[in-house]
């Protein structure tokens, strides 16, 4: 027997994107460099070319029945070298959000999206003393102009994330590996620059809603001979790498961004690894009960929850359809037992440059052909769209 499962009056639906995955070109920033130096794998080049062609990327998020939209500005092309700030391309998204309202679709801005300017990177980046102080200027630049025109900011995406690849792995600029002291240095400055970014977009717009996009995948231990012992470390493992950040903002945030994947098992034997019965292309399990947990993890901070991304990378897109319905469904139930959760955005609305793996893996509910940049939805794209349409899900009880 069909049941239906009714979304809050006024809940956001919508997809997410990043500017160096999709916009192309993006040449002054370190992840550009990188790649021409052959420091990663992959060169996004042109990318989706959304930099051109957002109106129509914007078009097929309408046509989902999407309500909101989430996207970053390229922190590079408004502050290319140190100090000179381009009025050209404030306007420039000024014109994207513009067209964004035209379309119904609430415009979540990201100010920082893992890419910084090369002349930021070439002074030791986030290590750098006045890191906050560069931050806040780029923040006061685009807040004055657009401050007004959209409601919604994440200062940060996946703060930690990036430090853990950039400074632990060296697999993300700055390249740096087992660089303990490099990560926490980074961890603290980009604890101030958020403090510091929150403040000035108050000050130009005191109802603006502020807050960092977390990368929270759900923990757990393994299981196994050694679970009782695991039990406490993976615990503490929680709180350092899903809550820590948090607390240390938890008077400079509106709302709890959560960017949420997959589940990790963590063992002595093996460290924190990945299995399942059904893996994304990634290699990173479907678990959607993880979205449950997660969520209520969270509610101790009383405050809203936006999922500021979920998805798969599923080229055949034989699973992404399930994905959507099997999470929304727990993150329904989370509501129902008393999250307060206002949006979903599904990681994405395209087919992107996705760092390191380059153009391979294939998260988009719309797929792209990067010969001709021709968009075409996929199924799963009929399923969102209807969710969003309902705001609700059809499940057999």
């Amino acid at each position: 027997m069909a049941r239906t499962l009714l979304f809050p009056q006024g809940f956001f639906w919508g997809t997410a994107t990043s500017a160096h995955q999709v916009e192309g070109n993006n040449i002054y920033s370190d992840w550009w460099k990188a790649e021409q130096e052959g420091k990663v794998p992959h060169k996004s080049q042109r990318a989706c070319d959304s930099y051109n062609r957002y109106e129509e990327d914007f078009d097929l998020a309408k046509a989902m029945h999407n309500n909101a939209y989430r996207f970053s500005i390229e922190w590079a092309r408004i502050e290319p070298q140190e100090g000179k700030f381009q009025e050209e391309e404030i306007e420039h998204y000024r014109r994207v959000i513009r067209a964004a309202k035209e379309r119904g679709l609430e415009p979540f801005v990201t100010l920082h999206h893992y890419t910084v300017p090369q002349w930021f990177a070439e002074k030791g980046g986030w290590t750098h003393k006045k890191a906050p102080e560069y931050f806040e200027r780029y923040v006061q630049f685009v807040v004055e102009r657009l401050g007004n025109d959209a409601r919604y900011w994440v200062t940060i995406n996946e703060p930690l994330i990036l430090l853990v690849k950039g400074y632990g792995s060296g697999s993300f600029p700055p390249f740096k590996r087992n660089n303990f002291l490099g990560m926490l240095q980074a961890t603290f400055t980009m604890i101030k620059a958020h403090k510091r970014a929150y403040k000035v977009i108050h000050d130009r717009n005191p109802e603006a809603k502020v807050g960092v996009a977390h990368a929270i995948n759900y923990l757990e231990s393994s299981g196994g001979i050694f679970h009782v012992l695991q039990i406490p470390v993976v615990f503490v493992l929680r709180y350092v790498k899903d809550q820590w950040f948090l607390d240390q903002i938890k008077n400079s945030q509106d709302f709890i961004g959560v960017n949420h994947y997959r589940r990790i098992k963590f063992s002595f034997r093996r460290g924190s690894f990945t299995e399942g019965d059904i893996l994304s292309d990634f290699g990173w399990e479907v678990y959607p009960r993880g979205m449950y947990h997660v969520v209520k993890s969270l509610q101790r901070f009383k405050l809203p929850i936006f999922i500021t991304e979920n998805g798969i990378a599923n080229a055949k897109d034989d699973h992404r359809s399930a994905f959507i319905v099997e999470h929304l469904q727990e993150l329904h139930k989370a509501i129902e037992e008393g999250a307060d959760v206002r949006g979903y955005f599904h990681w994405s609305l395209l087919d992107n440059f996705e760092w390191a793996e380059g153009f391979h893996m294939k998260f988009g509910l719309v797929e792209v052909d990067f010969e001709t940049l021709e968009r075409r939805p996929r199924p799963s794209a009929n399923t969102y769209a209807e969710i969003c349409r309902t705001s609700s899900l059809e499940i057999d009880s």
